[in-house]
């Protein structure tokens, strides 16, 4: 090799190429990981100078995949470390609450300003009648002081996981200012802490409290880890290049991207489609960073847990990307009052997410239902006070749930998806008190009530409700029937399971409408697009649907029916049958173990695209 290819060669190392970033599917990866083991097992055994190396080889994978952000990450690290250190030496409770509150409004204002700026100026544009543009003024300030033109400051560019790191660096201030952790002493330590490789750009959210005492520890690996982290690597691989992307590619994507171009029960099947592809992606990030993480004696919080294994949409939520769900429980619904409690605060974002969306609302109905809901909530506090403790704690819940949905992402379709969630919650807490004569009374008069509407306005998204709430009727009348006629048998339940876990798997699917409609778009179209997209969806499959066309579209996409049906029926085993073949994995011989995985890469490169598939979450 000459001089200078040997110097192009490293320049081409240590340069950003957003094109080629560090992604768990490609093989630059796994160079990087090789050497990135190969220097640590020297290392392994000091636990200053592995932490330390960690540190710097995480902040070269975040600038390897998001460039020059990478100096957002260390501001946000050095943020939080001294922060940790001014509340433990401060023995003044008002300090302490100060330095707590600095650092958690300095996180969101972060936070806001790269995920959120597009949104509340098109809202604030909507609202005043003004044609205000984004400008990135972090930009447009280095341009001015480096007296260059190198960045571009018509726009703000998204950081990669930055809600992650965020959310992470905000639950480090908020447990050392509540005395559940102390501070860590060393900003080397501190540093390795809140970057950590695997799970940095799409998580799981990793607690302080959870983490930071593993960086005291000594590195410790059996054989039986070896095996499950190996394990872990392959099964993430595989539900990421089978299960996501090419399901994705070959099916759900070209639906998405014009969902007029197809037919209804394309449209139908791309939600469930996707929301196995969405599942497989994430949570085999989640396998992945579990199992490079473990080779490295740390372990990662469990992130997913069956989620279509879900009876209801609460038990959905506790299954579902685990990490963020608790984090929003301990730093969010608690602190707004939990189930015990509601304060001004419940109120203010409520009153204040729906006092936007009737402000933005391109239709009169939408304001009109807003302000009907709003003062139906209000008259119930007012006038019925058995109702108040009732009616916050329904408040924070869909607090939560809607502030949740915009941690996901800046657009309207987004609110609409995480309150969707809450009332899916809601509605399950009303119904897991009534009676069987009462849920069958309440679907019922649903059911006729859309029934009358298909009459008087016969609309796609009318004749979908009717349909699906004439399901749920079925369903409960049937319920309540065999109740009747044998009074004193048992209840069927596996058949009163099964039943309960297709009704959510249908709603859960339902809500990621607006969920995928508002993904992988400029945030300064996503408003318009996204809705649009879920509007053509739900026109689609309120349509005609001709039924000769169903066969045509199972035999022309036998393939992805097939690996859907598969797909499903894996997540469907019973837990110890996972924990069986994991196990028994891990317990093979070295040999057998890199045979297997050699078989597996083999056979995952026969179904990797042409085209590059990020992760999903990497833009959360």
């Amino acid at each position: 090799m000459t001089t200078d290819n040997l110097i192009t060669f490293i320049s081409n190392l240590f340069s950003f190429d957003d094109k080629h970033p560090l992604l768990f599917t490609q093989f630059n990866f796994w160079v990087f990981l090789a050497l990135v083991l190969a220097v640590f097992s020297f290392l392994h055994s000091k636990r200053l100078l592995r932490n330390t190396f960690l540190f710097l080889a995480s902040l070269f994978f975040y600038y390897k995949t998001s460039g020059l952000m990478v100096l957002l990450l260390v501001f946000s690290t050095m943020l939080g470390y001294f922060l940790g250190i001014g509340m433990d030496k401060s023995s003044r409770k008002p300090v302490r609450k100060g330095l707590m509150a600095i650092g958690v409004v300095i996180n969101l204002l972060v936070l806001c300003y790269f995920k959120y700026a597009y949104f509340f100026t098109d809202v604030y544009n909507t609202i005043v009648q003004t044609d205000n543009k984004v400008v990135n003024y972090l930009a447009l300030w280095a341009n001015e002081w480096g007296g260059t033109n190198c960045f571009d400051a018509s726009k703000i560019l998204l950081p990669v996981g930055i809600s992650f790191f965020t959310f992470q660096n905000i639950s480090y201030i908020v447990d050392v200012y509540k005395g559940r952790i102390k501070h860590v002493g060393n900003i080397l330590d501190f540093g390795f802490y809140t970057s950590f490789f695997p799970q940095l750009v799409a998580g799981p959210i990793v607690r302080a409290d959870q983490f930071v005492p593993q960086l005291y520890k000594p590195y410790f690996l059996t054989r039986k880890q070896f095996g499950i982290a190996i394990f872990w690597i392959l099964n993430g691989l595989a539900k990421k290049i089978i299960l996501s992307d090419y399901l994705a590619v070959n099916f759900v994507d070209r639906i998405f991207d014009n969902p007029l171009l197809f037919t209804p029960f394309e449209n139908f099947s791309a939600l469930f489609v996707y929301s196995l592809q969405v599942y497989a992606d994430f949570s085999g990030y989640t396998d992945i960073a579990t199992g490079v993480a473990m080779l490295m004696g740390f372990y990662l919080p469990k992130n997913f847990n069956s989620p279509y294994k879900a009876t209801n949409p609460a038990g959905f939520w506790k299954r579902w990307h685990m990490s963020l769900s608790n984090w929003l429980k301990d730093y969010l619904y608690i602190p707004l009052g939990g189930n015990r409690r509601g304060t001004w605060v419940s109120w203010a974002i409520i009153v204040g997410i729906a006092a936007t969306i009737g402000l933005m609302a391109k239709t009169t109905w939408v304001t009109i239902t807003i302000i009907a809901i709003i003062s139906t909530i209000v008259a119930v506090y007012v006038f019925v006070p058995k109702a108040r403790k009732e009616v916050t704690t329904n408040l924070n819940n869909m607090d939560t749930m809607l502030l949740g949905g915009m941690w996901h992402g800046a657009s309207f379709n987004f609110i609409t998806w995480g309150g969707l969630n809450g009332l899916g919650i809601l509605i399950y807490k009303w119904w897991k008190h009534r009676g069987k004569g009462v849920r069958t009374a309440a679907t019922f008069m649903l059911f006729a009530l859309f029934v009358m509407a298909w009459m008087m306005w016969d609309t796609a998204a009318v004749r979908v409700g009717a349909v699906w709430t004439g399901v749920i009727f079925a369903g409960t009348l049937a319920d309540y029937l065999y109740s009747l006629i044998t009074a004193n048998a048992r209840p069927i339940a596996w058949l009163n399971r099964g039943w309960s876990i297709f009704l959510t798997f249908v709603f859960i699917s339902f809500t990621r409408l607006f969920f995928r409609s508002g993904s992988n778009l400029d945030p300064a179209e996503a408003n318009t697009v996204a809705w649009n997209t879920a509007k053509n969806m739900v026109h689609q499959m309120g349509g005609t649907w001709e039924w000769n066309h169903v066969a045509g579209v199972l035999a022309g996409y036998a393939n992805i029916f097939v690996i859907f049906a598969i797909g499903m029926i894996i997540h469907w085993l019973p837990e110890r049958w996972k924990r069986w073949y994991r196990i028994n994995f891990a317990m093979l011989p070295l040999w057998a173990i890199t045979l297997v995985a050699v078989l597996v890469v083999v056979f995952l490169y026969q179904f990797v695209t042409a085209d590059l598939q990020p992760f999903i979450y990497f833009q959360f």
